[in-house]
């Protein structure tokens, strides 16, 4: 599981980008926010990123910002939203707006978002207006606690793809969590495959 990447910015689109990552070209999806905080081509940039694995593909999505990845990994939960939405959802509001928007249950202005229409928007609301409450402008907790939330996402992810059920990975990684605190993905991935195996 890639979670970050730093290197050279070789290329950037509206949509997309190639990092250079030691002789390495990434190609990574990003939304429309992390476009505009980019530098020129020839730059050094870090993005915070998402590795998407099935059978037949396997994607990188990156963001400038843990808020906007937390944000991504709470949308493509949801049923019906997959990476590609969620990146356009994040691309179709500045973030702090999305945030708002959903917190207020705004369908009608999530549901403006192009490829999101109103039954998609109600979910988006019911579902995320709770958990990103912590997220709004003056009241981000700290760093650690977000950093440690997407871990766990990431790990939670990283099982749905190898084939469990998402709500078995949840308490798993959640059981593994309680059990021992510290390490990076691969240590709680590890723990929680403890776990899942009984």
């Amino acid at each position: 599981m890639i979670a970050q990447l730093k290197g050279i910015l070789a290329h950037k689109s509206a949509d997309r980008l190639i990092i250079d990552v030691h002789g390495v070209g990434y190609e990574v999806t990003i939304p429309f926010s992390t476009y505009y905080e980019l530098g020129a081509e020839g730059q050094e940039v870090v993005l915070k990123t998402y590795t998407h694995v099935r059978e037949d593909t396997l994607s990188l999505f990156g963001f400038r910002t843990l808020k906007e990845k937390r944000v991504f990994l709470q949308l493509i939960q949801i049923s019906g939203i997959g990476p590609r939405l969620a990146v356009t959802i994040l691309s179709g509001l500045p973030i702090d707006d999305l945030l708002a928007a959903v917190a207020a249950r705004d369908i009608h202005r999530l549901s403006s978002i192009p490829g999101v229409g109103k039954k998609t928007a109600e979910r988006i609301a019911l579902e995320l207006a709770d958990k990103v409450k912590d997220l709004l402008p003056g009241e981000a907790p700290e760093k650690q606690v977000l950093a440690a939330d997407a871990l766990g996402l990431d790990v939670v992810s990283a099982l749905v793809n190898l084939g469990y059920q998402r709500s078995k990975a949840e308490a798993s990684v959640s059981r593994a969590k309680r059990a021992e605190a510290g390490g990076g993905f691969e240590v709680l991935l590890k723990r929680a495959l403890k776990e899942l195996s009984g």
